[in-house]
């Protein structure tokens, strides 16, 4: 548990702002036997075929949850800013786009569909027909992250909710309270108490959940270190995805349009102060261009306003913990002192908020470059040969999405082709994401494919009816 969503009494987890620590509420704390007996009435609901609610029930709960969410869109992004950090301006978009994704899942639930299988291609398969559906896989645990409260939990949710599995929701110790009012939402909206639970709990709780052989899907959102662990601990069965994060690398040509590259590199480096699992860290500019390029990055950054998110003129919010500001301003140091050269920030501006930093040239070796810092902090390097560029953009042991920036079609695709992401954006920064789209980390970056859709396909099964005539 966070030193900053603590106990304040066995029972309660206390939240703060991240900005002024301040305490701004709290929440219910539960222990194993509680979990336990959600897990048990889960178990009953998804055995019991006679229990699962009908398609146009679960779409009418997810209308009526959209339009409740509408209706408090002020409160649910104050409430993002207020607990997460993340500036009101970006907050009332995360909010549009959970309310979308709600509406996003009603739609996708009219293409889950099965399909017929031809029977008759060979004499063993004749005087047979076949078909597939797709059913609910069983209980579903999501173990949430704190960066987006409230359009993560509705990613991991809203797609169990519509396809008809029970779901148990362990929020982040620092962000419950999107999460938590999400979940209010849906039982506002219909849902009966125990197809949804809202589960804040302790680590060791948190792991026998996870691991519980009753669970049959695991939905992680965090670092790869706790995913990948807890994915080693699963009960045989369990199916999983995991999403952690990167080091975004962007390739920018020498043909490049600078005026319209570097508005989009500020919002994709230093959105949320760089706190996203695709924010632009590493930027591979041609030698002749890199340090103006890096330049005209620290002029950007160096006007970004700091401050509490709650307030309307912050661009930049605070980090999620103090001790994120301290490893953050550890791994900037170091890098300096290893031969970067700072052309803005390099220095905390409080306990709990770094300067929006650009490097120019840090070492290949240095923590800023091969690990994700997740902090306000981007990184330019120049090179000589793109294809050393990109061996080295390529060259850690995780990858996510990835960017170039060019006029030229044959470098847009030569980038396409060797970038080693599951999404390479051709003169866009690396952050960018519609919720239709497959999302997902390679190698240590991640398992299995995010995105509304594609989560509520995992979070169901084929049936195949074979018929004999």
């Amino acid at each position: 548990m966070s030193a900053l969503a603590k106990a304040k009494k066995s029972d309660e987890l206390e939240i703060v702002n991240p900005f002024d620590l301040k305490a701004i509420g709290s929440v219910p704390m539960v222990g194993w036997d509680d979990v336990d007996k959600y897990l048990e009435v889960a178990h009953g609901l998804f055995r019991n075929r006679n229990n699962w609610l009908p398609s146009y029930k679960r779409i009418d709960i997810l209308k009526k949850a959209a339009k409740i969410m509408e209706e408090r869109f002020e409160e649910l992004a104050f409430q993002i800013a207020n607990e997460g950090g993340k500036p009101l301006i970006d907050a009332r978009v995360e909010v549009t786009r959970a309310i979308d994704g709600v509406g996003l899942c009603i739609k996708e639930l009219s293409h889950m569909a099965g399909k017929e299988i031809p029977m008759d291609l060979t004499e063993a398969g004749a005087g047979r027909m076949a078909f597939t559906s797709r059913e609910p896989i069983g209980i579903v645990v999501a173990v949430s992250a704190f960066n987006h409260p409230l359009n993560l939990i509705v990613h991991q949710v809203a797609p169990a909710v519509a396809v008809g599995c029970p779901v148990l929701v362990k929020p982040a110790d620092d962000t419950p309270l999107s999460c938590k009012a999400f979940v209010d939402i849906l039982y506002e909206a219909g849902l009966p108490e125990e197809w949804c639970r809202f589960v804040a709990c302790d680590i060791p709780t948190a792991e026998k959940l996870v691991t519980d052989p009753r669970v049959a899907f695991f939905s992680f959102i965090g670092s790869a270190k706790v995913g990948w662990m807890l994915r080693s601990k699963l009960a045989p069965g369990t199916r999983c995805a995991l999403e952690h994060g990167g080091a975004a690398p962007v390739i920018v040509d020498g043909s490049a349009d600078i005026d319209t590259m570097i508005p989009s590199l500020l919002k994709g480096g230093f959105y949320h102060s760089g706190q996203v699992c695709v924010s632009v860290q590493r930027v591979f500019a041609p030698k002749k261009q890199a340090e103006d390029i890096a330049q005209m990055l620290a002029d950007g950054a160096s006007k970004l306003v700091v401050g509490n998110a709650t307030d309307e003129k912050t661009e930049c919010g605070p980090l999620i913990r103090p001790r994120e500001v301290d490893r953050v301003s550890e791994w900037i140091e170091e890098a300096k002192s290893e031969g970067a050269k700072i052309l803005t920030g390099g220095k905390k501006l409080g306990d709990t908020t770094y300067a929006p930093t650009v490097l120019l040239n840090p070492p290949d070796d240095a923590r800023v470059s091969n690990m994700e810092i997740f902090g306000p902090a981007v990184c330019v390097y120049s090179y000589e040969d793109m294809d050393k560029a990109i061996e080295q953009s390529n060259a850690l042991p995780f990858a996510f999405q990835a960017s170039v920036f060019t006029k030229n079609l044959d470098t847009a695709m030569k980038c396409v082709q060797e970038l080693d992401a599951t999404a390479v954006m051709v003169n866009d920064h690396t952050a960018f994401r519609v919720d239709w789209m497959p999302f997902a980390g390679r190698r240590q970056s991640g398992y299995n494919t995010g995105g509304i859709g594609y989560t509520m396909h995992d979070m169901t099964q084929d049936k195949m009816a074979v018929i004999k005539l």
